[in-house]
C-alpha cells in the first residue's frame, strides 16, 4: 500500500474526533465526545480494570467471559468471578453510555454469546494511532523519507509515557507496555537519524528523549555522538561514547556494538 499525507491526517483525525477516545500512555483517561469522564464516574476499580483489559486485548477478535475472569481475578471462585464480571460490565456500560435505554444493546462493548470485544470503529485508542503512524513512517522510509519524518513526528506526541502506569504490576499489561516502548524507541531514533543532517541539535534532543525511556538504549548514544560531532563538538561526542560504555558495562557487563565503536573510531581519525 502506498501512503501519503492524507493517511496521516486520517489517523490523527480519528484519534482526536472519535465518539469515545481512550488515553493509555502516560495516564489512563477517557473522553466521551469533548468531555473527559471523571475518575469517580467509574465507581469500583474492577470496572476500570475490565475496561482496561478489553483495551489491552483489543487485537484479539473477542474473548470468552471465563478467560477474562481468569486473567483478571484468577483467585476468585466461579460465583464471585461471575458476579464481579457482571457488576463491572454494568459499570462500564453506565459510565460510557449513561443515557442508553435499558434492554438496548451496548454500543462500545459488544457481546456475542459469552464473548466480548470493543467496538473499535467508534473508539479511538492512543496506542492504535501511535502504532498506525509508525507503520506509515516505517513503510515510507526508503521511497519517501520526508513523509516518513512527518509520520514519526505525528506519532511521537501520542507516547506520553508508560502504558497504563497504574497497572505496572499486572501481568496482562506487561507485553503491551514493552511492545509500545520498543516502538517508541525505534521511532525516536529513526526520526533522530532522519533529522541528523539538517538539525543535529534536534537529533541530540531526540536521543536524550530516548534515553529517558531507556538509559541503556545504545542506538540513542550512537546518534547523539554523531550529532555532536556533526556540530563540531568533539568533546561532547567523546563524553557520550564514554557514558555509553559505562552504562552498558554497569547494566549488562558488555561493551558497545561494532557499529558504535566504528563511529567512535571514525570521529577520532578525522
Amino acid at each position: 500500500m502506498q501512503f501519503d499525507e492524507s493517511h496521516i491526517a486520517a489517523v490523527v483525525h480519528k484519534a482526536t474526533h472519535a465518539p469515545l477516545r481512550v488515553q493509555t500512555m502516560g495516564q489512563f483517561a477517557v473522553w466521551r465526545g469533548d468531555t473527559q469522564i471523571p475518575p469517580k464516574a467509574w465507581g469500583r476499580d474492577k470496572t476500570v480494570q475490565l475496561f482496561q483489559f478489553l483495551v489491552t486485548t483489543r487485537h484479539r477478535k473477542s474473548m470468552h467471559k471465563e478467560q477474562i475472569i481468569y486473567r483478571l481475578w484468577e483467585d476468585a471462585d466461579v460465583d464471585a468471578g461471575n458476579r464481579d464480571f457482571k457488576v463491572a460490565l454494568h459499570g462500564i456500560h453506565k459510565t460510557l453510555e449513561p443515557e442508553r435505554k435499558s434492554r438496548t444493546e451496548a454500543h462500545f462493548v459488544l457481546r456475542q454469546g459469552l464473548t466480548y470485544h470493543l467496538n473499535r470503529e467508534d473508539i479511538s485508542i492512543d496506542a492504535d494511532a501511535f502504532e498506525r503512524l509508525i507503520k506509515i513512517g516505517n513503510h515510507s522510509l526508503e521511497e519517501d523519507p520526508l513523509l516518513a519524518k512527518t509520520a514519526f513526528e505525528a506519532a511521537l506526541p501520542f507516547y506520553q509515557g508508560e502504558y497504563l502506569p497504574e497497572r505496572l504490576f499486572e501481568d496482562w499489561t506487561s507485553d503491551e507496555r514493552e511492545r509500545l516502548q520498543v516502538l517508541a524507541l525505534g521511532a525516536i531514533i529513526t526520526l533522530a537519524e532522519l533529522t541528523l543532517d539538517e538539525n543535529p541539535l534536534e537529533s541530540v534532543r531526540l536521543a536524550q528523549q530516548a534515553l529517558l525511556i531507556d538509559h541503556a538504549w545504545e542506538d540513542a548514544y550512537r546518534v547523539q555522538m554523531q550529532a555532536y560531532f556533526q556540530k563540531g563538538n568533539r568533546p561532547m561526542a567523546i563524553k557520550t561514547y564514554q557514558q555509553c560504555c559505562k552504562v552498558l558495562d554497569e547494566e549488562f557487563g558488555i561493551g558497545p556494538l561494532p557499529q558504535t565503536k566504528a563511529s567512535y573510531r571514525e570521529m577520532m581519525e578525522e
